[in-house]
């Protein structure tokens, strides 16, 4: 975590080992003894993100056979998680350009198939007629791109909590793409579970 932040301070280019050294407080010796190079310590963190979304969103909810409660319990998740863990993996994505073409093509493969994982619910949904008139790709990239953005405004220690700021993501993904369904409760309470939602 203290390589990741010292990635986003300075950027990917712009860090040394030797700063990465100096933050973690180990000679740069030391450092060699845990990682072979810069890119692939990069590389491991950027997995090590993929896999918190394999293990905190996608098997906790692949199993879900109705596809609103996947969505919404995905969203969730995915908000939770990104709004309450460390931000510094998020924010590196936007700098995995800087991977050797293998690492990145691998990273670009999993990133990939959350995003057909999500998409598929919304095709789901489209074929049972319980989505509004949207583009599931567009649909899609906007509910990550939601989700992604939110490290660059949330503060740790504000008002808002992880749950707080999860639940509000998950309301509006959840009334955006969702056809009303009269007598049906309005999706996504604060504890993540359908609910009516706070006026």
């Amino acid at each position: 975590m203290t390589a990741a932040r010292t990635f986003v301070e300075r950027g990917f280019d712009a860090t040394s080992v030797n700063d990465i050294a100096a933050a973690i407080g180990v000679t740069k010796a030391g450092l060699y003894h845990y990682i072979t190079s810069k890119d692939a310590l990069f590389f491991d963190i950027l997995n090590l993100g993929m896999d918190w979304l394999d293990q905190e969103v996608v098997k906790h909810v692949n199993g879900i056979q109705d596809p609103e409660e996947r969505l919404h319990q995905a969203v969730f998740r995915h908000a939770k998680l990104t709004a309450s863990n460390e931000p510094w993996i998020t924010l590196l994505l936007d700098e995995m350009h800087a991977l050797p073409e293998p690492q990145r093509r691998q990273i670009e493969a999993r990133k990939r198939r959350y995003f057909e994982f999500l998409r598929e619910a919304l095709l789901e949904l489209k074929a049972a007629g319980r989505l509004r008139d949207v583009e599931p790709t567009i649909a899609t990239f906007s509910i990550l791109g939601m989700i992604v953005w939110i490290p660059h405004w949330i503060r740790p220690g504000g008002r808002l909590t992880g749950d707080d700021v999860a639940a509000e993501i998950t309301r509006l993904v959840m009334n955006a793409v969702l056809l009303p369904q009269e007598g049906v409760p309005a999706p996504a309470d604060e504890q993540g579970s359908k609910g009516p939602a706070r006026r």
